[in-house]
């Protein structure tokens, strides 16, 4: 009889295209899934995305009850915990997807150390991205810093292996330990906040399979043309499905090539972005904490509680910046655009390092994702690499008037403003009194006056980028 294994489910929470688990093949397993919060650190997982990922292992339970095995689930180091239930069943190799994260590359470097002591090995697969970060490289031999280069060398290296089938049975080991219940790893954060959350997602292999083909089927050969409009349902909304592993980038790929026309190139570059930021990630480390652009670390930001509790709250007085803040916290993710226009608005308008908005988006966010939240929100910064420049400031009312034109988006997140005028919903501040009246509204009392002029927060921004780059002359 072969020797048993031991799979460890991390970001690859499927059993399709799952190289890892092909592996395993009729090899009797040990599968397993350690909530490691104490390595991650600070990095350790938010609230929206702790609420996904207790359905996510649910519905991977399932899935792997129907094929005869069960999922260990532990809680704690996963350093003490991987190689010592190894050694309990007595498997010589530990199976994995490799993550990207620098807690996650420092404790699999520990754990390989200690198996290896043991005579046991660990073995990554690539589980979540199309190509290794550390195989991809320019002609000089460095690691790629502009998307439109490393986007093309990844075109060029040719189509991606068709997905891998799930296994129709798994072997379970013989007297397999006993782990803890998904409710004991207390995952899921207070009900008043998650509440709306099942309406609008379903975590899990077959929900991202089901996303994927009612998407693939209505939108994405439109995806070019709908993807900024964040009144329509434009996006494909399967970031933290993929974000899970819940299905794979492969998997999207192919699903791209079969349902794509006149979107396809434009959904399968976006999907480009996302191997990108983890190829930036894996080389640049100090990505989620530092600017990648040295001059950015004296920015002489401003740092206001008051001010940074209003855009979390969507209370700024900008209808395009407070129905993406809402729509956040009420679904767990905010449409792309929107991001941009929030993200550019806290970093701009009110100088609020973007390390704090980061950090907000990292608890609220169902796809919260270092690599892509990290080098997000410095590209709006202006301190990432290949960024959008730091001058470049959007005005949310010019950015609300061309992508919601008629106030779909607006108008259902921030329902206090549904009746007033197209022509004034983006600015109503500047709708006269009857107008106002009309629309059953008081500013400052049924919705708050702009926290800063679009015009003065410009100004104030440019001026504090020209004392950077000053003082950055003078260093």
């Amino acid at each position: 009889m072969p020797h048993p294994a031991l799979f460890w489910f991390r970001q690859d929470l499927r059993l399709a295209d799952n190289p890892g688990l092909c592996e395993l093949g009729d090899r009797p397993g040990l599968l397993v899934y350690v909530l490691d919060d104490a390595a991650a650190g600070a990095w350790a997982a938010g609230g929206a995305h702790r609420w996904w990922l207790h359905h996510s292992l649910a519905a991977l339970e399932a899935s792997l009850r129907e094929r005869g095995q069960t999922l260990y689930l532990a809680r704690g180091d996963a350093a003490e915990i991987i190689p010592a239930l190894a050694a309990r069943i007595g498997a010589r190799e530990v199976l994995a997807g490799r993550l990207y994260e620098p807690w996650a590359r420092r404790r699999d470097e520990a754990i390989t150390e200690r198996l290896a002591l043991e005579g046991r090995s660990l073995t990554l697969h690539t589980s979540s991205l199309l190509q290794e970060p550390h195989r991809i490289r320019t002609g000089n031999g460095k690691p790629y810093s502009v998307y439109t280069p490393f986007s093309r060398a990844i075109f060029a290296l040719g189509e991606p292996h068709s997905p891998l089938p799930a296994p129709e049975r798994l072997e379970p080991v013989a007297d397999a330990p006993a782990g803890l219940s998904l409710d004991a790893l207390a995952l899921l954060p207070r009900p008043d906040w998650w509440r709306e959350f099942p309406a609008h997602w379903t975590p899990g292999e077959a929900g991202a399979a089901a996303r994927v083909a009612e998407y693939g089927e209505l939108a994405i050969g439109h995806y070019a043309g709908a993807r900024d409009t964040p009144g329509t349902d434009g996006t494909s909304r399967l970031s933290p499905h993929l974000h899970f592993g819940e299905v794979s980038p492969r998997q999207l790929w192919h699903a791209a090539r079969e349902f794509g026309v006149a979107g396809e190139a434009t959904f399968l570059k976006e999907v480009l972005w996302r191997e990108f930021f983890y190829h930036l990630l894996w080389h640049r480390p100090e990505m989620p904490e530092s600017p990648l652009q040295a001059e950015f670390a004296r920015f002489p930001w401003q740092p206001d509680a008051e001010a940074l509790h209003a855009w979390q709250r969507g209370m700024t007085g900008y209808p395009i910046v407070d129905a993406g803040m809402r729509q956040l916290w009420r679904m767990g993710w905010m449409h792309n655009r929107v991001r941009m226009i929030a993200a550019s608005f806290l970093i701009k308008h009110l100088l609020q390092p973007w390390q704090d908005g980061a950090a907000w988006f990292w608890d609220t966010l169902v796809d919260a994702d270092l690599a892509s939240n990290s080098a997000s929100w410095q590209w709006v910064a202006g301190s990432g690499a290949d960024a959008s420049p730091y001058f470049r400031i959007f005005s949310p009312i010019l950015q609300g008037e061309k992508f919601d034109a008629h106030g779909a988006y607006v108008r259902a997140w921030v329902p206090e403003l549904a009746k007033l005028p197209d022509k004034y919903l983006h600015k109503p501040w500047e709708a006269p009194e009857p107008v106002l009246r009309a629309a059953g509204i008081v500013l400052g009392t049924h919705y708050p006056r702009p926290i800063i002029a679009h015009a003065q927060g410009r100004a104030r921004a440019l001026a504090a980028y020209a004392a950077m780059r000053e003082g950055s002359a003078t260093a």
